[in-house]
């Protein structure tokens, strides 16, 4: 497998290597998590000590489909992380064509390169991935763009957009939905992704994944966040004023705005890799990309880091 398969953001470690510092004195925008994570709730004493029980999950399970309004034939299954789910995804049907228009996420690519099949970025295919919105330029698909047998749809970052979801979509048979848990809620270490879909195809999901795929704290932290309706939608107006104040900061400095969501930001900046020294000197990560030698990516910074981020694009 060709190391361009897995590039990604995060890397912190390897820039403080380079550029000094440690964790607590950089900013991290090489992500799109958002920085106001959701407030982890008091856990049950047993949490940590007993088996997830039933009761827990199914608790879970009705937040989520009450939620994204998942359609009641859909079924759905919890996953320690959404990258673990699409790592098992293309071992569900025989290796063939796959096609992932691109650019976008390559773990896609990576896990059904890893399970021999051949990767395309159009045309007609056994397969087809959809990023939706699509990491890193924000495009959105629409259901007359689904036409392979198994269709994987991403809505990793769609839930700062709920109304352009295509969660109806999930009765079609061969489809699967994925959903992250850790970008909106901003608890990416909590490890929580969802595949919603084809009843055959997430049972096959769930044997492969075996019992308690899902810790007790994340099932009962999850479950109190999907269940807050009030904090999700305070947190898309954050996330919205945020990410203008971000795109007038950059285009004070000649930077072009040519996607992105309300969780991270695509400018064209001319000499991508030259931005990224240079904001790394003062211990702020970015984003770059190898197919693209002018696109910087920027993540949101937390509310606290603001004058830092100000300061660093003057």
């Amino acid at each position: 497998m060709t190391e361009n398969l897995r590039d990604h953001g995060g890397g912190l470690d390897a820039a403080i290597s380079q550029f000094g510092g440690d964790r607590a004195t950089w900013i991290d925008l090489s992500t799109g998590i958002n920085p106001v994570p959701y407030q982890i709730p008091d856990l049950p004493p047993d949490s940590w000590t007993a088996l997830p029980d039933v009761a827990a999950q199914h608790r879970l399970e009705t937040a989520a489909r009450t939620l994204w309004s998942v359609p009641d034939d859909a079924a759905l299954l919890a996953a320690p992380g959404a990258s673990c789910l699409i790592a098992q995804i293309p071992g569900l049907a025989p290796s063939a064509t796959v096609a992932i228009p691109g650019p976008t996420y390559n773990e896609h690519a990576a896990a059904f390169s890893h399970h021999g099949w051949q990767i395309a970025t159009s045309g007609p295919a056994q397969a087809q991935v959809l990023v939706h919105p699509n990491n890193p330029t924000g495009r959105y698909w629409s259901r007359a763009d689904m036409s392979a047998p198994l269709t994987i749809i991403d809505e990793s970052f769609c839930d700062v957009a709920p109304d352009r979801s295509l969660m109806s979509s999930a009765t079609r048979p061969g489809t699967i939905l994925l959903k992250s848990f850790g970008k909106f809620w901003g608890l990416a270490g909590l490890r929580l992704g969802f595949a919603i879909g084809d009843p055959a195809l997430i049972a096959s999901l769930k044997d492969r994944l075996g019992p308690w795929p899902v810790s007790g704290p994340a099932l009962h932290i999850a479950a109190c966040a999907l269940s807050d309706e009030e904090w999700a939608n305070e947190t898309r107006l954050r996330l919205s004023d945020d990410s203008t104040r971000l795109d007038d900061l950059m285009q004070r400095q000649g930077a072009k705005i040519v996607g992105g969501t309300s969780l991270f930001r695509l400018y064209e900046v001319g000499d991508a890799a030259s931005w990224q020294n240079r904001l790394a000197e003062q211990h702020i990560w970015s984003r770059i990309f190898p197919y693209a030698a002018g696109w910087l990516r920027l993540g949101l910074p937390r509310p606290s880091d603001w004058p830092r981020i100000a300061a660093a694009l003057s």
